[in-house]
């Protein structure tokens, strides 16, 4: 087991969560809006999502690398140009974060749940994330493919959790640090971009 590898890993996703994206802009807008425990539904919400992602990767991309290593370099060929593609489009967007909270209805905390688990489980781009970003950082020559797809998985969703758990406690100080701070924006942009490049060579050398 490459440990180091998984330490990369935690690393680029403590990175990517960091980063503002529609999920964490929305868990900060939620908490601000309604309240800490309503931006924590919401969380709970979109990582149990994460957790369909993850099987569809598991079992998909594991039987693909059994049956065939050289569609497996494929994907993983796929997946560090998606990234590339991703921190383009980062590198085209503005920078700014738009911290919007016109209409933001109220709902009970299992509506705020259920709401972040469909947005989660019905994007197709979260499934073309994982698929791009796990089979780089697969850790173990001996380890069934399938469990380390869930390890990353769950690695993943943890990660995730605390870092979007902590946007919801602190969203207020957040907010009016990000409306004090406008080059926060730019160098969050920056960051990605940055994070994304990295991880798609590291993909291609490993």
């Amino acid at each position: 087991m490459n440990i180091e590898i998984l330490i990369g890993f935690i690393a680029a996703t403590s990175l990517l969560a960091i980063t503002p994206g529609p999920d964490n802009i929305y868990v900060l807008m939620q908490s601000i809006v309604n309240g800490r425990k309503y931006g924590i539904a919401t969380v709970l919400g979109l990582m149990s999502g994460c957790l369909i992602h993850t099987t569809v990767v598991a079992f998909g991309a594991s039987t693909i690398l059994k049956q065939n290593p050289t569609l497996f370099f494929i994907i993983k060929l796929f997946g560090a140009i998606y990234l590339v593609y991703l921190a383009y489009k980062v590198f085209k967007s503005s920078g700014d974060i738009e911290l919007g909270n016109d209409a933001i209805p109220k709902k009970s905390v299992f509506e705020l749940f259920k709401q972040g688990f469909i947005m989660n489980v019905l994007n197709p781009k979260v499934t073309l994330f994982f698929l791009a970003l796990f089979p780089g950082f697969l850790f173990s020559e001996t380890m069934n493919k399938v469990i380390q797809f869930y390890i990353l998985g769950l690695l993943f969703i943890l990660v995730s959790f605390v870092v979007f758990g902590s946007i919801a406690v602190l969203a207020g100080t957040i907010s009016e640090t990000i409306k004090k701070n406008k080059n926060i924006g730019v160098f969050m942009k920056w960051l990605q971009i940055v994070v994304f490049i990295g991880i798609a060579i590291f993909i291609m050398v490993t």
